[in-house]
């Protein structure tokens, strides 16, 4: 249990850690090119430890080194693992090294915790079989633990009929380059998340990926083709970051977050627009970001968070403190993270003494005067920062197990303490 104290400062500087999405991309880049590739800044957390591991097990070579990832890459010819890969509840490296683990020369079984188990793989393994590669769900149909039988992709077109996650799209376009022509997918109408699937292009292409094309409803992959090794400079993360901002904001005190690149691709980074229409001063530099809390703009207002899912828990917490009611949406498919969402925030909002309504597509905040509670974090990384940040202005608030944080900002703690010290 941790206990997070009333701030008593009314500015401080934080670090945030590299980009996890940025990080996990550049690391199955670098795993599968041809020559040794440098990660500056990455993000070394529970999540991306254990993709490291995988991809260890599938041949790359993977150091760390003063902070920084060398990586010796295969040449996009994966090694027999000896055991079955665990990526604990990390769904991002799931979705990634399914379609990947179809370029290996076996089978490689995919696997990880309890929770993991209860997240969405199918549509993804829909279009690998359209591909001609033999997968198998040993669980429920679906689901992790999954079989991949490795082989080649054979290009062409692969659509999908629904997207809960955007990592269907963005695991088919990491391994796209090694199809036997070009590879081509098509979206559906209604695309969630679509930076992360921009990330991916721009990080394919930052690893010597040439001639894509997204245009709307579609992207295409040129193949054959490889990656190459480079040296890659991690952006700060968008997403742990925001909690500096919320703290600023609620609280009417001074963020100023380092390690920032404000032309980063992380959708996330529209998170600053939100607060500056919300009545906050932003300032943006080369190097970092600041933002200035005041009153809050009051009355009811909707938001639609399909472009920057994970920051739906921190401007949840934001609305519990605004007068006026706040509608979220395009956020259904937050029911599948870490753990769902949209019920954990309902949940644990209730408790701090906010009115909040689940709805299909979302959720619905009474914004109110919050008290201090003992939060349940459902062993969610989001829920457990963005609640601590309330409790900088509550006081009183305890968070449940508090390690979960590791999986995404093992430092989180720390840095929150400059509010208080």
């Amino acid at each position: 249990m941790k206990e997070v104290k009333k701030a008593g400062k009314a500015a401080a500087t934080f670090c945030p850690p590299g980009s996890k999405s940025h990080t996990q991309r550049a690391l199955v880049a670098a795993a599968l090119a041809e020559g040794e590739s440098r990660l500056r800044n990455p993000l070394l957390s529970e999540d991306t430890e254990l993709l490291m591991e995988a991809l260890r097990n599938l041949g790359a070579e993977i150091e760390i080194s003063s902070g920084d990832a060398a990586v010796r890459g295969t040449g996009g010819r994966w090694r027999q693992p000896d055991r079955p890969l665990f990526v604990g509840n990390n769904g991002t490296a799931l979705r990634f090294l399914a379609a990947v683990s179809a370029l290996s020369g076996g089978t490689v079984v995919l696997d990880g915790s309890d929770r993991l188990r209860e997240r969405p793989v199918g549509p993804l393994l829909g279009m690998l079989r359209s591909q001609g590669i033999a997968t198998r769900c040993t669980g429920e149909e679906g689901y992790p633990p999954v079989e991949i039988d490795g082989g080649t992709l054979r290009g062409g077109t692969v659509s999908l009929d629904r997207m809960d996650s955007s990592q269907y799209v963005s695991a088919m376009l990491l391994a796209a380059p090694y199809a036997r022509r070009d590879l081509e997918v098509v979206l559906p109408g209604r695309t969630v998340s679509l930076p992360y699937i921009d990330m991916t292009l721009e990080t394919m292409e930052r690893f010597g990926i040439t001639g894509i094309r997204r245009e709307k409803g579609r992207c295409l992959v040129p193949a054959p083709q490889g990656y190459g090794g480079r040296e890659v400079l991690i952006d700060g993360d968008a997403s742990s970051a925001s909690y500096f901002f919320l703290a600023a904001a609620i609280g009417k005190r001074k963020a100023v977050v380092e390690n920032w690149n404000p032309r980063t691709a992380q959708g996330d980074r529209t998170f600053l627009a939100l607060l500056a229409a919300l009545g906050c001063l932003v300032e943006e530099g080369e190097h970092e970001a600041v933002v200035t809390g005041r009153d809050l703009k009051a009355g009811d207002l909707s938001f639609d968070m399909g472009a920057m899912p994970d920051l739906v828990p921190t401007l949840a917490v934001l609305s519990a403190f605004r007068k006026g009611r706040t509608e979220i949406g395009n956020m259904a498919h937050l029911r599948i993270k870490e753990s769902n969402r949209i019920l954990a925030l309902v949940n644990e909002l209730r408790k701090i003494g906010v009115t909040a309504e689940e709805r299909p597509g979302g959720l619905v905040i009474h914004g109110g005067t919050p008290r201090g509670a003992e939060i349940e974090t459902y062993g969610d990384h989001r829920i457990a920062m963005s609640f601590a940040v309330a409790g900088l202005v509550t006081g009183g608030m305890r968070i449940r197990n508090p390690g979960c944080v590791g999986k995404s900002f093992p430092r989180f703690w720390e840095e929150l303490e400059k509010w208080t010290q």
